[in-house]
């Protein structure tokens, strides 16, 4: 333990103490609110820009007054407090607006994954007991292909938020940019009423099994995070401009991404999709000094061809998650990075670790009360003891993480309170204790000095749930869509290792439908395009003349998952669906090696 280390620490203490003092547990009961971090900002910073995206900018006053034009529409077609709708758009100044909106009169924002579509798409709008549904005009297809199933009234319950004007608005919806032009502008007196145990949004989570579900976050959450992220993970103020292009429907993105620019009055430069080709060049002439992150993307840009200057630019800090160790040195001496604040979280759960002491190669810390237990992979089961409790892993050793349900650490849960239930861990430790159950494996590590805080690092994901794209995939989920292509009777779906890639890539073994000797790759190839969002894709398929399934029906995967996509161990077909490719291919011994070389992209 160095004296350099010591001081890194101790810098470290004066602003979580400002951190621990402004997120002391406030009452559920107290008057406080996301959209009121937003009209705070356009008070004290009216002219100072709030967000940038696609050479068009708005000052926080200007977004403040855009977000109180579209509140008294919605409010006018009879949307109020408590009442959900959902929001299907991409990143841009609208989508802002529209949550804030929402927020300012106590409806719940259901922020729907912009890649989801059919079947998962109307689950997700039905789930949510919806009102009214709010599209972009970049997602009006979807849409359209599925309104049939929804049971909203045309012309009167769907909005529509023009983009770039390349149509006219459907005759289905209302045009929510026209209706809205000459609506009040000044802020909503109901806001003021509003508190922090109202739910603020629904966040859609893949889960550990079926289809997506929504997690329930309220303003409790969301302004946590912001003052989380803006004081004590980026430490950012107004001087500063934040670099974000991750989709706001989810939680780094929206929790932690925008949560700081509200927190803290910093700028936004928001970015509909991640561009490697752009991202310096973008990052310089914004003079972006903070950036949200995810693993995949700094892997990406880390795959990219390096130039002597990648260090010179304006970026200091970083706040995300997924930056998986072997990367972690490589993105942070390449870039200049003087600042990376892993965190970790589920959007559903009741618990929060940062990298707040900035140590490298951890997700740092956590304030809630935690167990890590020991869990039987391939069981996907939680050990026992003799008594039927929970055994503590050995220090160091991968444990499921657990986090103790209470007053001051609740579980908001999902919609479902099947599913909410199903989370729970009851008598984990003594009679009516409750924990969440994170479906996640942790251990703890040794980061030198660190004031006594336990710091951690994420393993992997158990059960059926795999990660990959830095997104949960439920197998069971990918399983029954592809159950559904005619070609396929039965379908058992896993996750596989890929050398040099974060998460576990998809594989699917599939039985193929009576009367179909051979599988047609280009028709299976455009309904797996057409039915599941890009990090959804099986990336490797084994066609098999049977699946193993146990005599309760349950799946056989241990073998699968060991024999994985070698042609050396595996005598069926096996496909794989490359980067760069529009259709599955035959996966032979050339390209089994190129994988486990690393040199096939994916």
């Amino acid at each position: 333990m160095g004296i350099r280390d010591v001081a890194a620490t101790l810098v470290q203490v004066p602003d979580l103490l400002r951190l621990k003092k402004g997120m002391r547990p406030r009452p559920a009961s107290e008057r406080d609110c996301v959209a009121l971090l937003a009209e705070r900002n356009a008070a004290r910073l009216g002219d100072h820009v709030a967000l940038v995206c696609e050479g068009a900018q708005a000052t926080w006053a200007e977004l403040n007054v855009l977000a109180n034009r579209y509140a008294h529409t919605l409010a006018a077609s009879g949307v109020s407090r408590g009442d959900a709708v959902s929001v299907l758009m991409e990143n841009r100044i609208e989508f802002l607006a529209t949550f804030l909106a929402l927020n300012k009169l106590g409806a719940i924002a259901a922020l729907i994954n912009t890649n989801v579509r059919e079947q998962a798409l109307a689950h997700c709008i039905a789930v949510t007991n919806s009102k009214r549904c709010i599209v972009g005009e970049e997602l009006t297809a979807p849409i359209e292909a599925i309104k049939a199933d929804l049971g909203f009234e045309e012309g009167a319950d769907y909005f529509w938020v023009p983009d770039k004007a390349e149509r006219p608005p459907p005759n289905w919806a209302r045009d929510l940019a026209a209706e809205s032009a000459d609506a009040d502008s000044g802020n909503l007196a109901g806001t003021q009423d509003l508190t922090l145990g109202d739910t603020a949004c629904y966040i859609f989570t893949s889960g550990t099994t079926g289809l997506p579900k929504a997690a329930v976050v309220s303003n409790q959450r969301c302004v946590a995070a912001a003052l989380m992220s803006a004081q004590a993970g980026l430490k950012c103020g107004p001087q500063d401009r934040i670099y974000n292009c991750l989709p706001l429907y989810h939680g780094t993105g929206l929790l932690i991404g925008i949560g700081a620019s509200l927190g803290s009055g910093a700028s936004m430069f928001v970015r509909r999709k991640f561009s490697a080709s752009n991202f310096l060049r973008e990052v310089r002439e914004q003079n972006a000094t903070c950036l949200i992150y995810i693993g995949e993307l700094c892997r990406y840009l880390c795959n990219t061809e390096p130039a002597q200057d990648d260090h010179v630019n304006p970026l200091t800090r970083m706040m995300g998650n997924g930056l998986r160790p072997d990367v972690w040195m490589d993105f942070k001496e390449r870039f200049g990075l003087q600042r990376i604040v892993e965190f970790y979280g589920a959007s559903e759960g009741n618990v929060a670790f940062a990298n707040l002491f900035n140590k490298d190669r951890t997700i740092g810390m956590t304030s809630s009360e935690v167990a890590l237990v020991q869990y039987d992979v391939e069981a996907d089961a939680i050990a026992r003891n003799a008594a039927g409790r929970c055994v503590a892993a050995a220090p160091g050793e991968p444990g499921l993480l657990l986090a103790r349900i209470s007053e001051q650490a609740a579980f908001e849960g999902y919609t479902d309170e099947d599913a909410t239930e199903q989370k729970i861990i009851r008598n984990a430790f003594e009679d009516g204790d409750a924990w969440f159950n994170s479906g996640d494996l942790l251990r703890t590590v040794d980061v030198g000095f660190s004031l006594g805080f336990p710091h951690y690092q994420f393993v992997d994901r158990v059960g059926d749930t795999f990660r990959w794209k830095s997104e949960n995939v439920s197998t069971n989920e990918v399983g029954e869509i592809l159950n559904g292509c005619d070609q396929v009777e039965f379908s058992n779906v896993y996750g596989v290792e890929v050398p040099k890639a974060d998460g576990r890539a998809g594989m699917a073994a599939i039985r193929l439908a009576p009367g179909i000797a051979e599988l047609d790759v280009d028709a299976f190839t455009n309904y797996v395009s057409r039915t599941l969002p890009a990090y959804a894709r099986p990336v490797f398929l084994r066609v098999q003349p049977d699946i193993d399934v146990t005599a309760t029906m349950k799946l056989l995967k241990k073998d699968l998952r060991r024999e994985g996509y070698d042609p050396a161990q595996v005598a069926d077909p096996l496909y794989v669906l490359a980067p760069g490719t529009r259709r599955y291919q035959p996966l032979d011994a050339d390209m089994h090696a190129a994988i486990q070389a690393g040199e096939a992209g994916l």
